[in-house]
């Protein structure tokens, strides 16, 4: 029998985040998920109903586009919504490798959330250009 392939670090935020479903259902739930995963620091942030409907925009987005590689049919409103979310997250480049254990990219962004969404957004970008975005399930 086969033993499945570990997922990376990257991989295995992007899965956490799409799956988080009815878990993901208020401002401190994302807050509680952007903490667990350590995007945002553990001090008290605000969270703005924008930046919810920015995550849960993000999250269908990215979820709809795996469902869309394993064959399911793609809700492309979904996937617009989030590409809108990531066309508006600022991110660069680190030049030390040793720094980039999720992504070569980091926020480029002052608020904490949408630094944490920002890391998503990279995890998400280190999954795309090794393909191992095709591994993660969303079931």
């Amino acid at each position: 029998m086969a033993t499945p392939e570990t997922l990376s670090a990257a991989a295995t935020l992007i899965r956490d985040f799409v799956t988080t479903g009815d878990s993901l259902a208020g401002r401190a739930d994302l807050a509680r998920f952007l903490r667990d995963h350590r995007l945002i620091p553990e001090s008290a942030i605000p969270i703005t109903l924008a930046d919810f409907d920015e995550a849960l925009a993000l999250r269908d987005g990215l979820r709809a586009q795996l469902r869309a590689a394993a064959g399911e049919s793609a809700d492309a409103e979904a996937i617009a919504r989030a590409q809108r979310v990531l066309d508006g997250l600022r991110v660069t480049v680190r030049i030390n490798p040793g720094e980039a254990a999720l992504s070569p990219l980091a926020p480029a962004v002052v608020d904490e959330v949408r630094r944490g969404l920002a890391r998503i957004a990279g995890a998400w970008a280190a999954v795309l250009a090794t393909g191992e975005w095709r591994r993660i399930s969303v079931d």
